[in-house]
């Protein structure tokens, strides 16, 4: 099978020093999940000699996915290893290991993976990671691939070892800097409805509890989230909630 697929060669020491120090720049001002697994995807495309292909795999809530491929010939490849839950990049995930193989076809760790991979997608070599993510709920894994038999060394192995480093390390601090705009957005949200509670307390002589059932009522009523309606609260005073029929 022919590929357009750039295929960096084996950097040396202080080039691949200089490389990995960009990464980590790069990675770090990812602050959105699924822009962050593109980013990793293209860093092992980079930087991995013999990567024609890459992909992260996904297990979460029992279930492999593929996100971020570079080309449609991983999710391809992938869904032949979910289908037999057996593949360097599900073993890769569920070892804790780093799975490499040169020859698909001939390998017996995986026959009718390999049988298929190598028949239908000319995929020969391939090398998976484990990401270890500080996610209890996600778990990931790294796969690149090649249509060249042999195509991943010991230099390929530990190259891409640091880029699922670095992978591990940026997804990370998303997950953190999502939880901490979460938390900002909560904390707003809550300061919002005291307000709105003291405000309906002063106005209509009401307790905390009724307060917050007179927020609670209007947000069932309108459809609309409680943060919304205590905004308005606070910025005009007033509550539109539903009042009984024949009330004046």
């Amino acid at each position: 099978m022919a590929t357009d697929q750039y295929r960096p060669e084996p950097l040396s020491v202080q080039a691949m020093a200089a490389s990995f120090a960009e990464l980590a720049r790069e990675l770090a001002a990812r602050t959105d999940e699924n822009d962050c697994w593109t980013g990793i995807v293209q860093a092992a495309l980079r930087t991995v000699p013999g990567t024609e292909h890459a992909g992260i795999t996904i297990l979460r809530g029992g279930k492999f996915s593929t996100v971020a491929p570079s080309s449609e010939l991983p999710r391809r490849v992938d869904a032949i290893q979910y289908e037999l839950s057996s593949g360097p990049c599900v073993d890769a995930i569920l070892q804790q290991c780093i799975f490499r193989t040169g020859d698909l076809s001939q390998d017996t760790r995986w026959p009718e993976f390999g049988r298929r991979a190598a028949g239908e997608h000319g995929v020969f070599s391939m090398l998976g990671f484990r990401l270890y993510l500080e996610n209890a709920d996600t778990i990931g894994g790294l796969n690149l691939y090649s249509t060249q038999r042999d195509a991943f060394d010991e230099s390929a192995e530990l190259t891409g070892g640091i880029v699922a480093t670095h992978a591990a390390i940026a997804m990370t601090g998303v997950r953190h800097r999502s939880q901490a705009e979460n938390l900002r957005l909560a904390l707003e949200s809550n300061r919002q409805i005291g307000v709105a509670m003291g405000v309906l307390m002063s106005r209509q002589h009401v307790t905390r509890q009724q307060a917050f059932d007179l927020l609670r009522i209007a947000s069932q009523h309108g459809h609309r989230k409680l943060a919304d309606i205590a905004m308005d609260v606070a910025e005009t005073g007033i509550l539109d909630y539903p009042r009984p029929v024949g009330a004046g």
